[in-house]
């Protein structure tokens, strides 16, 4: 039996009021696995309904945006093929990143969902009006986190999170099929 995330009132009225949804990559976007092949290239694996739900968000006018400390070539191709195109990548001050993105696109905090799943996702993570986490986040993450997903990282985490909130929004039902392309 699947377990479910538990959402309370106080968390339910903050979600009405997301407008943009942030993500770090590591963790969250990805199972934390990093495969190194013999020639030094690394490659990562990416959950295709996150893609999906990524790319539902973008096209429903919701702002997505990523912030990470790792520079993967193929992951910022991906991210830019669903239409991500505010990509923080080798950002070792999350905050500043946050502050940066927020001001460019005139979002307040109460306004952003931010998901992470590491220490260094915890400053960022209380600067946020919602807080979500993987269910496998380290334990300080999901300490603090306002909403856990019952999905680990890489598996579905983000589709979750961001399904939630447009469901409850009134903006996730399909007007027809095949209304998103390109995941």
């Amino acid at each position: 039996m699947a377990r479910q995330s538990i959402i309370s009132m106080e968390i339910f009225e903050k979600l009405r009021l997301i407008k943009s949804f942030v993500f770090d990559v590591d963790g969250v976007l990805t199972d934390n696995t990093v495969h190194v092949w013999e020639n030094g290239d690394q490659t990562r694996t990416m959950n295709v309904r996150d893609g999906f739900a990524l790319k539902r968000a973008i096209d429903c006018g919701y702002k997505v945006c990523i912030i990470t400390g790792g520079n993967s070539k193929g992951v910022i191709s991906r991210l830019n093929g669903l239409g991500i195109t505010d990509i923080y990548s080798k950002v070792s001050d999350k905050v500043g990143a946050m502050a940066t993105y927020m001001e460019s696109k005139e979002l307040n905090h109460s306004e952003i969902l931010y998901m992470g799943d590491d220490i260094m996702d915890l400053t960022v993570m209380k600067a946020t009006g919602v807080a979500a986490a993987p269910s496998d986040a380290v334990s300080e993450i999901l300490d603090i986190a306002h909403i856990i997903s019952t999905k680990e990282g890489g598996k579905g985490c983000a589709r979750e999170v961001i399904e939630q909130t447009m469901k409850l929004q009134g903006t996730w039902t399909m007007k027809h099929e095949g209304e998103v392309s390109g995941v």
